[in-house]
């Protein structure tokens, strides 16, 4: 009831006053000296904004997707900082990506226009914000007319299955290595959404939507990397996320993955940490096969790629590369018990995927198991 109010007011003032009004406890990144307590919670809430420190060689970026109800729209807006390897070069930007048509856009603003909260996951680039409950755009130029709110509730938050209900990390243990190249954070497995969002001469209605919001940060992405994404499936409240990716480590590298599967209010993990085995079929780079297992379920995937949109990532903190990512691809999930009976069974044509980088050098470094094909 009280997000319910606050969003209510925020939607009173409007996006144009958005910069008067300042995030709680604000802190300006380019002027902002030490705060007390921060490292403490940032290091316990990874979605909150983890650079505050970093001065180059750094990336930080948030990902928020958002599906309208009768799935006309899929828009991801993607707000984020980057921080050259020499520090001589700094922003903040704003990638949006809209599923339907893989176009594509990448907003440039000064480094002096990215603020944070000082306590909680909450951001501010010039007239734009961002938290774990709402997204605000206002974004005018000479070639975009972009604004609207978007407003995010019910939103499921990653945590172990028990009574305490404790919050936990994606990464596992390696979230704490403090030489990793890059972390990875999930913000929501799933959230309702509400509010509209005026793109040029469209408008795109969110009402009774779902969204999705996950994050990176770090110096760059992997070399190479998978990551399929869906909480758009038949049965509610649903959501898969699976990322493999080539892990540099003490001078070598190894093929490492996460992921977890949400259904019926249960939230399943797995990744390398904890000894969950991989099965990949990478020969066919539009369409994937494969199998994750562990000691109590199998996870048959299947995805393959639609439309493609170009976005910008991270190298040595720059956003210099250009991958390709479709947000409308296909996703067949079919999850087993032990015993080999179906326990879930679900299609979709609204998911994330991602293909970077050499698959092959991916899939020889899997550790080899023996998992039964899938009928």
């Amino acid at each position: 009831m009280l997000i319910s109010i606050l969003n209510f007011l925020f939607f009173l003032v409007g996006s144009n006053s958005i910069t008067a009004q300042q995030l709680q406890d604000e802190a300006n990144f380019k002027e902002h000296k030490y705060i007390p307590g921060y490292s403490l919670k940032k290091r316990k809430n990874p979605e909150m904004f983890q650079g505050n420190k970093k001065k180059k060689n750094y990336f930080e970026g948030w990902y928020f997707k958002m599906v309208s109800a009768d799935d006309s729209s899929i828009i991801s807006v993607i707000p984020g900082i980057s921080l050259s390897e020499n520090g001589n070069t700094q922003h903040a930007f704003i990638q949006i990506i809209d599923g339907k048509t893989a176009n594509t856009s990448y907003y440039n603003y000064p480094i002096e226009d990215f603020a944070f909260s000082k306590k909680n996951f909450a951001i501010r680039i010039g007239d734009n914000y961002f938290s774990t409950d709402s997204v605000v755009l206002n974004i005018q130029n000479d070639t975009a007319s972009i604004e609207g709110k978007i407003y995010m509730t019910d939103q499921v938050k990653l945590s172990r299955n028990n009574k305490k209900k404790k919050r936990i990390a994606i990464m596992g243990w390696y979230r704490f290595v403090p030489f990793m190249q890059c972390y990875h954070g999930v913000v929501s497995l799933n959230n309702d959404l509400s509010g509209t969002l005026k793109m040029g001469n469209k408008t795109h209605h969110f009402n009774d939507g779902l969204g999705y919001i996950e994050k990176d940060w770090g110096q760059s992405m992997p070399s190479s990397w998978i990551w399929i994404q869906s909480n758009s499936f038949d049965t509610e409240k649903t959501s898969f996320m699976l990322s493999i990716a080539t892990i540099p480590w003490l001078g070598g590298s190894f093929t490492g993955f996460l992921g977890f599967f949400l259904n019926d209010g249960i939230t399943q993990r797995f990744g390398t940490y904890t000894r969950t085995k991989l099965q990949m079929d990478t020969s066919d780079s539009d369409t994937l096969k494969i199998i994750i297992y562990d000691k109590k379920y199998s996870y048959h995937l299947k995805a393959s790629r639609n439309n493609s949109g170009i976005l910008k990532a991270p190298v040595k903190g720059s956003m210099d590369r250009r991958i390709a990512e479709s947000i409308d691809a296909t996703l067949n999930l079919t999850v087993k018990d032990k015993n080999g009976s179906v326990i879930f069974k679900g299609n979709t044509s609204i998911a994330g995927l991602e293909t970077v980088g050499d698959l092959k050098e991916l899939s020889d470094n899997v550790k080899k198991g023996k998992p039964k094909s899938e009928d």
